[in-house]
């Protein structure tokens, strides 16, 4: 196969066929890599040199900067890092994450590129990762704000706690202190922003609202308490659904009613349920593909791939990740995956 011509082949792919035609292996796809990343020309991940030495298995290059010298590949620093699958199979599976509106759950995954279904749902996570805004998203104009709940905090399993968490969870549970609230904040034929909060703190909230919006822009909102005050920057306007009052003019919450309608159906009908822990990430998965939804579902995912920098480790996705971790130690960690 002539790797020179595999870039351009993909960039012009129009469906999974096509791109599984394009790149039908691990070297075919690591090229693809490479020229989109480096463009041609090997940078060391550690120091940013361009000198290089291309070492024997065709994968690993040696930094030629004498102060350095590290040993890197495309993927050292990216959501692929010290992956065991093939790389093609990662771009299949970023290529069907991407495209379906309403996502795709680990267990049709796993079955659909032939991996486990641990394997895929922590492929899963790591791609969610990258469609994270890389800068802080600030909104203009017209910005419609609203609130749901999405999960619960507390699983129903209570047998390994003590009794005096035991008691307090049982009082919780049917309160809102057990769910996790959504806060949506979308911008009119713009883009969309969403933040899961641990309770529905109105100071919160605010907070929020005056990171993300412009000041002396419209907002239009519930007729929810913590809107009332402390919103004097923005020109604010309310519906009171609770009087059945949903449109009054240009004041309404319908994109981010139908935004809402398109994650909830996601999560109910492909998930069907999603952790507290993990709700963040489901967020910014059904953001991304939103934010984006005015262009085709190949250019989606190239957009998905233009910033494949940061690794979330498995021990990280589940444990958490610490307050300081020791970055002097660059060696790639074997995992399971």
């Amino acid at each position: 196969m002539n790797y020179a011509n595999t870039y351009s082949m993909v960039l012009n792919f129009k469906g999974l066929p096509a791109l599984l035609k394009a790149l039908p292996d691990d070297a075919a796809a690591r090229h693809f890599l490479e020229a989109k990343r480096w463009d041609g020309c090997p940078t060391c991940p550690f120091c940013q040199s361009n000198h290089y030495y291309k070492l024997k298995d065709g994968k690993r290059y040696r930094c030629g900067n004498k102060d350095c010298r590290k040993d890197y590949t495309v993927t050292t620093g990216t959501f692929f890092e010290s992956t065991k699958k093939d790389l093609h199979l990662w771009i299949a599976a970023m290529y069907l994450m991407s495209s379906h509106k309403k996502g795709i759950s680990s267990c049709q995954l796993a079955k659909d590129i032939n991996v486990t279904q641990r394997t895929a749902w922590f492929m899963l996570h790591r791609m969610r990762g990258v469609m994270k805004p890389k800068t802080p998203i600030k909104l203009e104009g017209i910005i419609e704000s609203d609130e749901t709940y999405m999960s619960r905090k507390f699983r129903t399993d209570m047998s390994h706690l003590s009794p005096e968490e035991r008691k307090w969870r049982l009082a919780a549970k049917n309160t809102s202190s057990n769910k996790g609230m959504v806060l949506g904040l979308v911008a009119r034929k713009g883009n969309v922003v969403v933040k899961v909060f641990d309770s529905t703190n109105g100071d919160k909230i605010k907070k929020h609202v005056k990171e993300v919006v412009a000041k002396n822009s419209w907002l239009f909102t519930d007729g929810a308490n913590h809107y009332k005050e402390g919103l004097e920057d923005y020109k604010h306007d309310s519906v009171i659904h609770s009087r059945r009052e949903y449109v009054r003019g240009d004041v309404h919450t319908n994109n981010i009613e139908n935004f809402w309608g398109v994650m909830k159906r996601g999560i109910y009908g492909i998930y069907h349920q999603v952790s507290y822990k993990h709700l963040q990430a489901y967020c910014e998965e059904y953001a991304f593909r939103y934010n984006n939804r005015g262009i085709k579902d190949y250019e989606r995912f190239e957009l998905s791939l233009s910033k494949p920098e940061g690794r979330l480790k498995y021990k990280h996705l589940i444990h958490g990740k610490p307050k300081e971790e020791n970055n002097d130690n660059h060696k790639e960690e074997s995992e399971w995956e």
